[in-house]
């Protein structure tokens, strides 16, 4: 009996003795870069926002050791970010010598073919990155197909790699943006997760990220260009938005977002939306392979598909995830709302959806769990949940208006 409690109860213990040299000089990396930041931006951030900082650096320690690959990605964006500072600062002084400081100065920098650096312009500035990370996702999308339907296992390879690299240029936009918002001013400078603009990078980086876990995790490409279809959706919206309504332009926070709710708030919401998103599509895979194994089972599609218990799993862990933050998000939210409205519910409009989306995907796993359903019925109500989570997501933004106007189109 002893033998077979002691591996459980000494479980935590035994983990912790798997991790390597490697495991603590990340922590000891990401750690240090916490600090690091802090006494650069300490005089900007209140209790708050510092244990957010912290507790950040604790979390990004924990997927970086559960997920070798992060690592890599951690690194990049933290040195392609710092680069970027490094060739804003004595840019922006030089300008601001001249009597050019703010938007103006940013806006030569990145924009202005004699006085612009090449990498701001061309790679790293926010606005060009974030360009980058749109090229990768697209060129990614036709490259997963052309694995999917060309069985070329190096399109695969060539596919995922665009992928890891438009996640890196997403998040590196993000980190710069943050940084040139407090570029224009001090008073307006914002975590940037405030506007539509801003959260549909999010949502893209986020939902590939959980994507390229689960490429990883069942070892097959074959969903990818599923998912990607999504991901390269929400980038045309991004797209139009930049291009047609000017976006991109930095601007100082309404009072309602004035808080550090956002920075919590917001990305687990994003979580919530990307698990969501990714199970919709996983689902729609799930139907074509289903459909292909009843009246083509030798075709591509029943062959090149991962096996239907795959897809299953996924798209269940997927919206699981997803849940699970949502969750999470409301309560924040609820709590946000409190502070910022004198009550924690008031019935707005995105609230309401909100509820929606929640109940939605918590009638979902209940129908799993207790009536055990699975297949086909699931994956038709994963499709459809995208819709009711656009809708929430978008189009509460587009048709009706509330609290939450300041986000509207």
């Amino acid at each position: 009996m002893n033998e077979n409690i002691l591996p459980q109860q000494f479980q935590a213990q035994n983990w912790l003795k798997q991790l390597t040299i490697m495991d603590w000089l990340f922590a000891v990396a990401m750690l240090a870069g916490s600090v690091y930041a802090y006494s650069q931006y300490a005089a900007y951030m209140d209790e708050y926002e510092v244990g957010i900082l912290f507790a950040s650096a604790v979390a990004l320690i924990g997927l970086g050791w559960g997920w070798k690959p992060s690592r890599t990605l951690f690194v990049a964006v933290a040195v392609l970010s710092l680069f970027a500072i490094s060739l804003y600062n004595p840019a922006m002084q030089a300008l601001a010598a001249k009597g050019i400081t703010g938007q103006a100065a940013i806006d030569i920098l990145t924009n202005d073919k004699q006085q612009s650096k090449f990498f701001l312009k061309f790679l790293i500035s926010s606005q060009s990155a974030t360009m980058w990370m749109s090229a990768l996702f697209f060129m990614a999308t036709v490259a997963y197909f052309i694995e999917l339907f060309g069985r070329s296992s190096f399109a695969g390879k060539v596919a995922s790699a665009m992928v890891w690299s438009a996640v890196t240029m997403g998040l590196v936009g993000l980190m710069v943006r943050w940084y040139e918002s407090y570029l224009v001013g001090s008073d307006i400078g914002h975590i940037p997760v405030s506007n539509l603009y801003e959260v549909f990078i999010l949502f893209a980086i986020i939902t590939a990220l959980i994507y390229l876990y689960y490429e990883m995790r069942y070892e097959t490409r074959a969903m990818g260009g599923f998912v990607l279809l999504v991901i390269s959706a929400s980038v045309c919206f991004l797209l139009w938005y930049h291009f047609e309504k000017g976006a991109s332009e930095i601007k100082p926070l309404v009072p309602a977002l004035q808080s550090y709710w956002m920075k919590i708030h917001v990305p687990a919401n994003f979580v919530g939306y990307g698990g969501f998103a990714l199970a919709s599509m996983v689902g729609v895979a799930f139907l074509i392979k289903e459909r292909a194994l009843r009246h083509n089972p030798a075709g591509l599609m029943a062959t090149r598909l991962p096996a239907t218990d795959i897809l299953d799993d996924v798209m269940y862990k997927s919206i699981a995830l997803g849940f699970a933050f949502f969750t999470i998000a409301t309560v924040l939210g609820a709590m946000w709302a409190a502070e910022a409205w004198g009550g924690y519910w008031s019935w707005d409009p995105k609230e309401t959806w909100a509820l929606i989306v929640w109940l939605n995907y918590a009638a979902w796993l209940h129908m799993r769990f207790t009536k055990g359903w699975r297949g086909t019925p699931m994956a038709w109500w994963a499709v459809i949940g995208l819709f009711v989570t656009t809708f929430a997501f978008l189009g509460v933004n587009m048709f009706l208006a509330g609290l939450h106007s300041y986000g509207e189109l």
